[in-house]
């Protein structure tokens, strides 16, 4: 077995580089592993099954580093270094670096589910409207300052501008169509730097769509408390629509931009699919937000 190190030294405040981990997986008795460069093709091939990939980065270089785990039947280990780290809340890694290396080490892994759309995957959501702008310009200075919650800062300071986008929503056998300010399809159960969908989970085999409606700030922002602290979706409400689903479709009546896991990546109609159990990953446990739900409840 191998050990792989990918770090992107642009993710996060820049602080938690190659030479950063490098230290830290040398405290955990993980000595001289395999320093690569996604830029960098040669080495891909070379990983085999078996191997662990440890991927230093945001989700999007975590996004990459799934992918290669994927082809390759190699386990994937997230050492948190970006800017949201999403997808490590999903696996309860902790927040100090030192025990995450240590998890890797012992070779503690779970299996967790995968959202295939196009040729490329997501781990955490894809956005359609609204919530691509954090992605699309929450960039250099704003995201340093402001950290995970420039994702938060950038929808604030856009909603009132937003007129939103009309859509049709496609999840197993329920249907919807409307007028909406931002769809989210997610694959596990937090987004934008630690908020949680509601009775999610990233390993029940099912995507969650979360469908918000044009409506003034403050009904907005109370929909959104209401939700966070009670840890469930509104069963009957005029700002939220909650589906489940294996598969997802949404078409737009205009071409949109969908952002995955933090990066653009291309226009509607979007078509995700959960593959169920596909990736093998480091971590203690896979987070479930509330009582996750295993069936399709339809609209909500």
């Amino acid at each position: 077995m191998t050990y792989w190190l990918v770090a992107n030294p642009e993710a996060g405040d820049g602080q938690k580089g190659r030479d950063f981990w490098l230290e830290q997986l040398k405290e955990a008795g993980i000595l001289s592993p395999e320093c690569c460069d996604f830029a960098e093709k040669d080495w891909q091939s070379q990983v085999k099954a078996g191997d662990i990939v440890m991927v230093a980065g945001g989700d999007g270089s975590v996004n990459a580093g799934a992918s290669l785990c994927l082809e390759r039947n190699a386990t994937l280990a997230v050492l948190p270094s970006g800017t949201a780290n999403d997808f490590a809340r999903n696996l309860a890694l902790p927040d100090d670096p030192a025990a995450v290396c240590e998890l890797v080490q012992q070779g503690v892994t779970q299996l967790v589910d995968v959202a295939e759309f196009g040729d490329g995957i997501f781990l955490n959501v894809a956005h359609v409207g609204l919530g691509t702008l954090p992605a699309r310009e929450s960039q250099g200075s704003a995201k340093k300052l402001f950290g995970r919650f420039s994702y938060g800062v950038e929808l604030l300071r856009r909603v009132n501008a937003k007129r939103g986008f009309h859509a049709k929503i496609q999840c197993d056998q329920a249907f919807v169509r409307g007028h909406w300010l931002s769809i989210a399809v997610s694959n596990g159960a937090f987004f934008g730097g630690g908020n949680e969908i509601p009775q999610a989970t990233a390993n029940d085999g099912l995507l969650d769509v979360i469908a918000v409606k044009p409506r003034p700030l403050f009904q907005l922002l109370l929909t959104f408390f209401l939700v966070q602290f009670s840890g469930k979706s509104p069963r009957r409400t005029s700002t939220v629509v909650h589906l489940k689903g294996r598969r997802c479709d949404i078409l737009t009546a205009n071409e949109k931009t969908v952002t995955v896991d933090g990066d653009a990546a291309g226009k509607t109609p979007l078509r995700a699919m959960c593959r169920k159990h596909c990736l093998r990953v480091i971590g203690p446990e896979v987070v479930s937000t509330g009582e996750a739900e295993n069936s399709q409840p339809g609209l909500k």
